[in-house]
């Protein structure tokens, strides 16, 4: 099977990639490279913005995957204009051209950033999407654009993923999980903004099984599914970290409390995605934490402007967009 990976050089894409080469798929990417790229040299990476793609751009792919976009919510306050573009007007564009090009299935890259702020439920694929920043309200927009493409020729899955952390071969240190890690390493305590939110952590191995259960179901599947590795408050998310971290060290790491306020509260049932496409997760904050550190000798310094998303943003297009 041949697919075209849109945004395939991020933090997602670089993982993803090796994993679906193993198992035998022809991967092409089309990716602006706002970080560079970390991809095998095998794979076909076209410098374009999607657009100035036409059809015959995404002719003879059986299957086109959106990873492309801003990818949080600094991002998407630093440029909303560009970010309603980006995650809203452009998964649309990219759907209507796939399903002119003949392409069987789109998956769109969403986020549970959607949900906003939920009261001690969990949320399912049905629930309200109540968010109130630029960055979750685009990603709503597109999922909604490219949804509206479906019918029997034309599968869309939309994945709503949540806050993906572990390790890439494009590195990410500005994800909780991944940000914690860096502090225990960097300053040797860990601070927990606000204890009491809650989130969905899901560890870039269980995101990768989720794309690849979603490829592999039936073309007469369609539709949006939450994945996550599991739900945790942040406070939780802090003790487990702190936890593994001793242990991995043999030392004692600080664990600083805030209260700073946020809005953003969200728990999230995976029940659809294991019954619809079969994905089930396998690990949990721990594991992410382990997988960080079997890979400590490649990163260099923690602080390098690469590894935060914000940063390299501000530096490219801070003279062309509206704060």
């Amino acid at each position: 099977m041949k697919i075209l990976i849109v945004g395939g050089a991020g933090y997602v894409g670089c993982a993803l990639i090796p994993a679906l080469l193993a198992r035998g798929y022809e991967v092409d990417v089309i990716d602006l490279k706002w970080f560079g790229s970390k991809l095998p040299k095998t794979v076909s990476v076209v410098n374009k913005d999607i657009l100035q793609c036409t059809k015959d751009d995404l002719a003879g792919y059986e299957q086109v995957i959106f990873l492309a976009g801003l990818s949080n919510d600094p991002m998407a306050e630093f440029s909303p204009a560009m970010n309603f573009v980006s995650n809203g007007a452009v998964p649309s564009y990219l759907a209507y051209l796939a399903k002119q090009a003949g392409v069987r299935r789109l998956i769109y890259g969403c986020s549970c950033s959607v949900y906003g702020y939920t009261v001690n439920q969990l949320y399912d694929e049905d629930a309200p999407t109540t968010c109130s920043y630029p960055y979750g309200i685009s990603k709503l927009q597109g999922e909604q654009g490219v949804l509206q493409m479906k019918d029997e020729t034309f599968s869309v899955i939309s994945l709503r993923k949540g806050t993906i952390c572990g390790y890439s071969p494009r590195m990410r240190f500005d994800l909780i999980v991944n940000t914690m890690y860096k502090c225990c390493v960097r300053d040797g305590k860990i601070t927990v903004n606000n204890a009491s939110l809650w989130r969905p952590i899901l560890d870039m191995r269980d995101a990768i099984s989720g794309y690849l259960r979603a490829i592999q179901a039936d073309y007469n599947i369609s539709g949006v599914f939450n994945i996550a590795s599991d739900n945790y408050t942040v406070g939780q998310v802090g003790d487990k970290v702190k936890e593994r971290m001793e242990k991995l060290l043999d030392r004692t790491f600080e664990l600083e409390i805030k209260h700073v306020q946020d809005l953003r509260n969200y728990k999230v049932k995976i029940e659809k995605a294991r019954t619809v496409l079969g994905f089930e997760p396998s690990y949990g904050v721990a594991d992410i934490i382990e997988d960080l550190h079997n890979h400590r000798d490649l990163y260099g310094d923690l602080d390098a402007e690469e590894y935060y998303n914000i940063r390299v943003f501000r530096r490219g297009h801070g003279a062309s967009t509206t704060k």
